[in-house]
């Protein structure tokens, strides 16, 4: 089965997801199995990160802009202004798919665990997210 679900664009950074998910698996009635995410998105990512501090993301947030900023003179692809190279790059780096079990229609995830959306351009795009879950029995 799989469903989709719409972000609502905010901006670069991480937006928490873990609530849209959770309720798209005890919507579909799976007890027991996997719920795959997949971004249909080149400049956003999936991450699964701690959500009990909002620090986190944002030390992630600068790291990455650190590690790839924008406006650097060896990018070649600038049609789409300064920020869309490094988007890609960074959505290289991270992840465009995640998988979480499912049990007793519930996702598996650590105490400190929450699903994100990495969004990594500074417009307000709307991104799609697949949920394919596969039930075990």
């Amino acid at each position: 089965m799989v469903r989709c679900i719409l972000i609502r664009g905010s901006g670069k950074g991480l937006k928490e997801i873990t609530n849209q998910v959770t309720e798209q698996v005890r919507e579909s009635g799976i007890e027991n199995g996997l719920c795959t995410l997949f971004i249909q998105h080149t400049s956003a990512s999936l991450l699964i990160q701690e959500n009990a501090d909002p620090d986190v993301c944002h030390d992630i947030e600068n790291w990455l802009s650190r590690l790839i900023p924008e406006h650097d003179p060896l990018y070649t692809h600038t049609a789409e202004g300064p920020d869309d190279m490094p988007a890609h790059l960074r959505s290289m780096l991270t992840q465009t798919s995640v998988s979480i079990p499912v049990q007793d229609s519930c996702l598996m995830l650590g105490t400190w665990q929450g699903i994100f959306l990495f969004e990594h351009r500074r417009n307000r795009s709307d991104r799609r997210v697949l949920i394919h879950l596969a039930s075990d029995g």
